[in-house]
């Protein structure tokens, strides 16, 4: 009995769409696909707008470092009756700006108004009877420390305190005279009885150093040290006196470093003495140095904050730095020329250290003021003042304002000076840096310091580099594995165990970057230290084990082989890689003792090459497991997707399935596996937490895989939340990470365009 088929279903009038219904639905439809579009279209648009804001904000942020100095003469101010008085010998102004203090030769300080010179306050040193002064000298700025000398030898040092206090809540300043060795004059040498041609007072680690000189030569100098007596309240004053050599000629200047290590005399044609004074009983000449070519003068001489670098001024106009630099081979520092600043148009008369930085303010005999920085070697400004010689210049401790005095006129020019970040030129951020205390010019990035006259390195070299080592170390480890899996993992793995593979890879891309680092840097790096054959052993041993597991495995009769399934041939290596690497663990410490006297690490340091425990070799370990999945998903998808008829195509004309990988499946799939690598470059560049974690985050130049990095994206999280904002060190941070930014922008682009570019060449496939 045959099945009579049923009839077919027709519809009644009710069902069918009516044509207001089909209306309705297309309406709906394109409503849909509208929105879908414009909602897709927005979002790509706010991407893009959204990195074009982050780099506006960047660039926003540094944008300051690039404002041109400006330096000009705000006001003019009068101080009532200092022309009566005597000349001045000095100047200077407080942290406020708004008090200037004027110290003249008769012993008379007048403090005044800096906004219209109205005197606030007159102090009047205590002279020796008879006696005039004949001499003045000052410490390092910042120490606000002066000396007057008398023409009976004796001295007086002297500090200057900025009293604050705020009564019915408004600030007063008032200038105060205090008197660190007493307020009577000392002598410094009872063989010195006549005039100081020159002075110097350094508040240094060891005490208080006077130091007097005359126009014979000879040369006078004690350390004084206080001691407070905590029940009776007073000072106790010791002296040790220095028995210095005489020179041959006037002394012009006399300088003390403040480590009380050095004293440098000048004498008047130019050539600077340098003293070892650490032995105060045996103070030694160690060497004489023209600090000017033949036929020109030394006219000023001035130590930089910190009293370690000399800036030179000359009769022809030059100016330079000079500080001492250790000869390697013999242990002995000498005085070495660094680098030179643009000449002025006359004579310089006048050199006036920062009190905070490493730039200067030189006056000449033309009446011009220059502005300079020494760590980035630039001549930042220069202005004419007046038309006479520049006698004396005063900058605040905040580097903004200055009061310049000409010989011809009792009234004093107020400058004006915005210059917030003279250090970043160029030169400074990338190029080699001679710094004070090196032996050479190198690239150093080093913030900051426990010590006040500390100078600022802020070369984004070392970074840079470490950046592109640590991303190069981690692509070396991951590109490979991550291509070749995939490769197989697409073309080769059966079905069931590729739904199995490829999920887990994709997982591994779940786990925090701060797990592996701190993995990484507590774990896996003292565990490489203690057994560091392993690696090397592992390097050889693991691949070449593969490679003669898969031989044997080919040499097989045919009817063992196809007992595993086609595709599953893949999972017999995890057995052989297990072994391999127990046998690469076991035997390490037998290699250690047969071939490296039972330490590999000490073995590397003994042949010269340093090993840190937290190395580029530890995070390229790290890195390259949080970049493989990355690359691997992105390059199984591109091979996979390669279509079946090309391969199909391949094989039946005779190509073994690795011709057809080699010849078609990968020249398919380039644009993909090109996109793979360079995502993953990205990652890895940008990458922070393992950096942070197991580089060790020394910014050092060199590519030893046994020595650690600091990279731009560390170096932000680890120094952004400590600095101040508005600082230079603040926007050297935003500009790194603009060159971060600028940096991966670039690479993919010129990846997109690479891209691009594959996938018309092999479109036609």
């Amino acid at each position: 009995m045959s099945a009579t088929p049923h009839p077919p279903a027709i519809l009644g009038p009710s069902l069918l769409p009516n044509p207001e219904r089909r209306q309705k639905l297309r309406k709906t439809r394109a409503f849909r696909d509208g929105l879908s579009r414009h909602g897709v279209g927005a979002a790509g648009v706010g991407v893009i707008l959204a990195l074009a804001l982050i780099f506006v904000y960047l660039f926003y942020e540094t944008s300051p470092l690039l404002k041109p100095v400006s330096m000009e003469v705000a006001t003019e101010v009068t101080v009532p009756g200092d022309d009566d008085l005597a000349p001045t010998v000095h100047l200077t102004l407080d942290r406020f700006e708004t008090i200037g203090g004027r110290f003249s030769a008769s012993g008379v300080i007048t403090f005044f108004s800096a906004d219209n010179g109205r005197i606030l306050s007159r102090k009047q040193v205590t002279l020796p009877d008879g006696a005039t002064v004949t001499a003045f000298g000052r410490s390092e700025s910042r120490k606000s420390l002066f000396v007057y000398g008398f023409s009976d030898g004796s001295m007086l040092p002297l500090r200057v305190d900025y009293e604050q206090t705020f009564p019915q809540g408004v600030r007063v300043i008032t200038p105060m005279l205090a008197f660190p060795l007493g307020d009577e004059p000392i002598r410094v040498s009872g063989g010195i009885t006549g005039n100081y041609s020159a002075l110097t007072l350094v508040d240094g680690r060891g005490g208080y150093v006077v130091a007097g000189g005359t126009d014979r030569g000879a040369i006078a100098m004690a350390l004084f040290s206080t001691r407070t007596n905590m029940f009776t309240g007073a000072v106790e004053i010791s002296r040790e006196d220095y028995n210095l050599p005489a020179i041959p000629r006037p002394v012009q200047q006399l300088l003390v470093n403040e480590s009380l290590r050095n004293l440098f005399a000048i004498d008047d044609q130019g050539t600077l003495y340098n003293f070892d004074i650490i032995d105060g009983n045996n103070p030694r000449l160690v060497e004489q140095v023209d600090l000017v070519p033949e036929g020109v003068t030394v006219t000023a001489a001035e130590f930089l904050v910190g009293s370690r670098s000399l800036i030179v001024g000359g009769s022809d106009g030059s100016l330079s730095q000079w500080f001492l630099v250790r000869d390697e081979e013999t242990g002995i520092s000498h005085m070495t020329r660094i680098r030179g600043f643009r000449a002025q148009p006359g004579a310089i008369t006048f050199i006036e250290p920062e009190y905070s930085r490493k730039g200067f303010l030189a006056g000449d005999a033309t009446g011009a003021v220059g502005l300079h920085y020494a760590t980035s070697s630039v001549s930042l400004k220069q202005i004419q003042v007046a038309d006479g010689p520049i006698s004396r210049i005063a900058i605040s401790p905040i580097n903004s304002r200055a009061l310049v005095k000409t010989e011809d006129s009792a009234a004093l020019q107020v400058l004006a000076i915005d210059n917030p970040h003279p250090q970043t030129s160029l030169s400074g951020l990338w190029g080699k840096v001679w710094y004070e205390g090196r032996g050479q010019p190198e690239f150093i990035w080093q913030s900051s310091s426990a010590d006040d006259a500390f100078e600022s390195k802020l070369s984004l070299v070392p970074l840079t580099i470490g950046t592109l080592k640590a991303a190069l170390f981690a692509m070396l480890l991951a590109t490979p594995l991550a291509i070749m899996g995939a490769i197989y993992t697409a073309y080769f793995m059966s079905q069931p165990m590729r739904r199995i593979v490829k999920p887990s890879i994709e997982l591994m891309e779940a786990l925090p970057t701060v797990i592996l680092g701190f993995l990484a840097g507590i774990w896996l790096a003292p565990y490489i230290e203690n057994n560091l054959p392993i690696l090397f052993v592992g390097l050889l041993l693991i691949p070449f084990g593969v490679l003669v597991a898969g031989f044997a495995w080919s040499r097989l009769p045919q009817n063992f082989r196809n007992f595993v399934p086609p595709g599953w041939e893949g999972a017999l290596l995890i057995p052989v890689v297990i072994a391999l690497g127990w046998i690469t663990v076991t035997s390490s410490p037998w290699i250690e003792l047969a071939f490296f006297n039972g330490s590999m690490r000490q073995w590397l340091t003994d042949v010269g090459i340093p090993y840190d425990q937290r190395n580029a070799l530890i995070v390229g370990l790290a890195m390259g497991f949080a970049v493989i999945p990355t690359i691997f998903s992105i390059t199984e998808d591109a091979v996979f997707n390669v279509p079946r008829h090309l391969t199909q195509g391949s094989l039946a004309l005779g190509a073994t399935p690795w011709q057809t990988v080699v010849g078609v499946v990968l020249l398919t799939a380039s644009p993909g596996i090109f996109s793979a690598v360079m995502i993953g470059f990205g990652r890895a560049v940008g990458e922070t937490m393992i950096v942070l974690m197991a580089s060790g985050n020394s910014p050092i130049v060199n590519f030893n895989l046994f020595e650690g990095m600091r990279t731009l994206a560390a170096n932000i999280a680890v120094e952004l939340p400590e600095t101040a904002v508005g600082s230079t060190h603040f926007r050297v941070l935003f500009l790194s990470a603009l060159v971060l930014l600028v940096f991966t922008f670039v690479i993919n682009t010129v990846a997109e365009v690479v891209r691009q570019r594959l996938r018309q060449r092999y479109a036609s496939l």
